[in-house]
């Protein structure tokens, strides 16, 4: 009983973290800390940072507006002054000049004199693919995440209404929805394809499948890395924009297309490498189980698996995988997120060994774990 204070009760270690905490949140403390010069760098910067929490959604906003009103792309050229903008975008011209200074402070644009002209970071902005299909669908996104608990609790979503396979195989055949998904995974798929292929060796591969791989964007890109033959395993309602797609890339002799739901229909066999490419996000456990357990099943002793999409940082959470896609999947009402220490799991529960990370650039925009049927 050494160890207990009168009272009783036993004693717990000091809790630095909450003192400090409450140290912090102490409004006389801020104050002070903000004018001593030991600490009034970092509290300006950590207010600089929570104020950027704050007006996030506003700041994305912005963005919503340079990028409809094509400004990005018309000054990345040449400059142009607040009256010129403002005729042609129809926007007041002192509402046109907040929007350019909203736009420098994000530093997306810059001023030349009494001109404005696209920054470099706004520049390279206007070259990521899909962009403008990104912002249009982020409207029902945001609209979604004007009530984050509900996304939360798995309320009703819009963003969910967008998307074919939330609904089903019978939804999915609807051409409207299948084509918007797919233009917007097909336009956004070529730095996703870019970061896989470097960060993988597709060296000795024969048969190359790519399952749920929409109109062919990825096997478009691989076939440039590789003389293997290309199979695309997909939904019906995606086909033919696959075929056009491989026909306008001499792909048609090469490329082959085998329409089904891996739900219900075993994977067609022959491939010795085959490719989930922002697939596994899209679904729950249970079916990312059999998805797994159908791709082993199609693969031979010694073929591989690859798996790239958006990831959670784990215990290191990251801005893009934990900040984003979380909320992202649970508004489209499917899925979730997984660290890639959740996905060579869910790879090893369903017999796959030799299972590895493989390195990317820019892990914002995809991680890539691989993994072989054992021989």
């Amino acid at each position: 009983m050494a160890d207990l204070p009168i009272e009783g009760r036993p004693t717990r270690p000091w809790d630095w973290r909450g003192a400090r905490n409450r140290l912090a949140a102490s409004g006389r403390f801020q104050s002070w800390a903000a004018r001593f010069p030991l600490t009034r760098r970092r509290v300006r910067r950590d207010g600089e940072a929570m104020m950027d929490l704050v007006a996030g959604f506003v700041h994305a906003q912005v963005l919503a507006a340079l990028v409809e009103l094509r400004l990005l792309e018309r000054l990345s050229d040449a400059p142009s002054g607040v009256g010129a903008l403002a005729a042609d975008c129809d926007v007041p011209p002192h509402r046109m000049t907040a929007l350019l200074r909203a736009g420098a402070a994000l530093g997306l644009l810059e001023r030349q004199g009494r001109l404005w002209r696209t920054s470099l970071r706004g520049a390279a902005l206007t070259g990521v693919p899909g962009l403008r299909g990104m912002i249009a669908h982020h409207g029902a996104f945001y609209r979604d995440m004007a009530d984050p608990v509900s996304v939360l609790r798995g309320g009703r979503t819009e963003l969910a209404t967008l998307w074919p396979y939330v609904f089903g195989a019978g939804a999915a055949t609807d051409p409207e929805r299948a084509a918007r998904y797919s233009a917007l995974m097909a336009d956004s798929m070529g730095p996703v394809a870019q970061e896989t292929l470097d960060a993988i060796s597709l060296r000795g591969v024969r048969h190359l499948m790519d399952v749920g791989g929409g109109t062919g964007a990825f096997l478009a890109a691989a076939a440039a890395r590789t003389d293997a033959a290309l199979t695309l395993f997909d939904l019906p309602a995606v086909a033919p924009a696959a075929a056009t797609r491989f026909e306008a890339a001499g792909l048609s002799a090469r490329a082959r297309i085998v329409s089904g739901s891996f739900r219900e229909d075993p994977l067609p066999p022959g491939a010795d490498a085959i490719s989930l490419v922002r697939v596994l996000y899209d679904h729950e456990d249970a079916t990312v189980a059999l998805l797994l357990r159908a791709v082993r099943a199609a693969l031979p002793p010694g073929g591989r698996i690859i798996v790239s999409e958006p990831m959670s940082g784990g215990d290191a959470p990251s801005r893009a995988g934990d900040g984003y896609f979380a909320f992202y999947c649970m508004a489209m009402g499917t899925g979730r997120v997984r660290s890639a220490t959740e996905i060579e799991a869910l790879l090893a529960d369903a017999g796959f060994g030799r299972i590895a990370r493989r390195r990317t650039a820019r892990p914002f925009v995809t991680s890539v774990v691989e993994a072989r049927r054992p021989t």
